[in-house]
């Protein structure tokens, strides 16, 4: 009898060892599954971690998850009590435990960029914040995963949805402060990056054609610099980067230094290369980098070309920001005014894009014409030509405006609008009612500069007509706005004086003249015509 008992318990022990080790099994072969799915491995070290940390990492081995779980419920618990600043560290060393785990670093990065961001109500605050955001993600994680769609994708969209975007109060000075930093990298290479893309890359590279013996650095020693570290570091030292006022070199040496320097800054602040930035201008048309959807357009367009060199179509989303970046670049995409001092920005259509925002529209319809994705990109398309057309038109090329009215009556069917002129009339009334503060200003520069061309072409009604109607966007749109701080437009007269600046710039000096003496006719006339004025 024992011994059948014994038997009988042995036997029931084997089967529940064996169902055990079956369950283990399940679990094992699931857990495998996750970590080869989100790319869990790693075997790295952690960097700019206290020693005890390091330590711990090293000793608990393969159980640094186990750290990364409390450093996550840590970070948790400093959000639920909004004791934010050390959630920065946490992130930084959250990434360096679990760096293949995208999807954690994407939630820590709109955590920092989004929720904690707008707890701030000072908006140099809430900069700081976007920022960590930006540079979890740029500055980190893609470090440890340079061919992850997802990573570029969620980069891009920060850039073009909290900083391009104006849903948050403070979008504007984050526009300037981005602006003012960028130009103050690129210096006078803004519409010319290709001495940047040329120079030569880090300092091997650079004292390799510049050796010690080669006379540039002769003149730098006579200025008091024994090297090139010591000139680089002189150069960053001033918030718009330069070489020294005492460095007297010949002009191609000065050329050579203030190229290199500054396509090194860029590489190490934005971590944006200048060799690609002039390639996306050649493929889309010249960007204004100041902008933050130029920025969103570099990264998406770096994750689509990922996705299709690990052999997989390109990734939806990233190309979604493609377009979507390209389409907000073009309607507010040109930096028109930005004074670092009062805090101001204001930026205008960039005409240069029209054309290649539209074929990236058509070349993804194309790409995923087989999946419901093909029929969102050609919705998208059909509302970038209607919102297109307008802002075409009253920056003065008709013909390209009436080149996308076409296409739109041939994709769309027939317009309400019996032709181009009615199309566009029609668009000023319905818009002005829903338009964002950058649509409004876009319209309204345009039409101001699109009456400053009437001058200059004699045609004195049709510029009166574009302002009048300009100024009258401009009431209307302000007086709707009047409480929406966030809305609110630069004066009439501050737009026009920018306008009439920015036109000036690029006109030759004959035309100068004749638009400034047109204008100052202009001014006379409607002196004249006021009460109390000279008739």
């Amino acid at each position: 009898m024992n011994r059948f008992r014994n038997m009988t318990l042995i036997l029931v022990l084997i089967l529940v060892t064996v169902g055990a080790l079956f369950g283990v099994r399940q679990i094992e072969y699931k857990l495998d599954r996750t970590i080869n799915e989100e790319h869990l491995r790693f075997t790295g070290a952690v960097t700019d971690a206290p020693p005890a940390m390091v330590f711990t990492t090293v000793a608990l081995g393969s159980f640094r998850g186990l750290l990364a779980d409390i450093l996550w419920l840590r970070s948790e618990s400093l959000k639920s009590k909004k004791n934010y600043f050390e959630m920065v560290q946490l992130a930084r060393w959250i990434t360096d435990l679990q760096p293949n785990y995208s999807g954690g670093t994407v939630y820590l990065a709109w955590n920092l960029a989004y929720n904690i961001s707008v707890t701030s109500s000072d908006w140099e605050d809430r900069w700081y914040w976007v920022n960590e955001g930006l540079k979890l993600i740029r500055d980190k994680a893609l470090i440890y995963n340079p061919d992850d769609p997802m990573l570029y994708r969620e980069l891009s969209w920060i850039y073009l949805h909290k900083l391009g975007n104006l849903m948050d109060d403070a979008h504007l000075y984050y526009k300037n402060q981005m602006a003012v930093q960028m130009g103050n990298v690129l210096g006078r290479y803004l519409t010319d990056l290709k001495p940047l893309a040329d120079a030569p890359v880090g300092k091997e590279e650079f004292m390799r054609i510049y050796p010690a013996d080669h006379p540039l650095w002769e003149a730098v020693k006579k200025a008091g610099y024994k090297d090139y570290d010591q000139l680089a570091a002189k150069f960053r030292e001033p918030v718009q980067a330069a070489l020294p006022a005492d460095l007297k070199i010949r002009s191609e040496y000065y050329n050579a230094l203030d190229a290199h320097f500054r396509a090194e800054l860029l590489r190490e602040r934005f971590k944006l290369d200048p060799k690609r930035m002039v390639a996306l201008d050649e493929k889309y048309g010249r960007m204004d980098w100041r902008v933050p959807e130029s920025q969103a357009i570099y990264w998406a367009e770096t994750g689509v070309e990922k996705s299709i060199a690990n052999g997989r179509q390109p990734d939806v989303n990233c190309m979604r920001t493609v377009t979507h970046g390209l389409q907000a670049a073009f309607r507010s995409g040109r930096v028109l005014m930005v004074d670092n001092d009062a805090r101001v920005f204001q930026a205008v259509p960039n005409l240069n894009l029209a054309d290649s925002a539209y074929a990236a529209f058509e070349a993804a319809e194309d790409e995923f014409s087989q999946s419901g994705a093909g029929e969102s990109f050609r919705s998208a398309k059909i509302n970038y030509l209607k919102d297109s057309i307008p802002l075409i038109y009253i920056y003065g090329n008709r013909s390209k405006a009436q080149e996308f009215y076409e296409k739109l009556q041939e994709i769309d069917g027939p317009q309400r609008q019996r032709n181009l002129d009615d199309f566009v009339r029609n668009h000023f009334v319905e818009d002005v009612r829903d338009a964002d503060v950058e649509k409004a200003t876009s319209v309204v520069s345009g039409l101001i500069q699109r009456a400053l061309w009437e001058l200059l072409l004699g045609n004195r009604e049709a510029a009166v007509y574009n302002e009048s109607m300009a100024r009258s966007i401009h009431q209307i749109y302000t007086q709707k706005n009047k409480d929406v701080r966030r809305n609110q437009l630069p004066e009439y007269n501050q737009i026009k004086y920018f306008v009439v600046s920015n036109m000036l710039r690029n006109l030759p000096e004959a035309a100068q003249r004749r638009l400034i003496e047109e204008i100052q006719a202009e001014q006379a006339e409607s002196a004249a015509g006021e009460p109390g004025g000279n008739n």
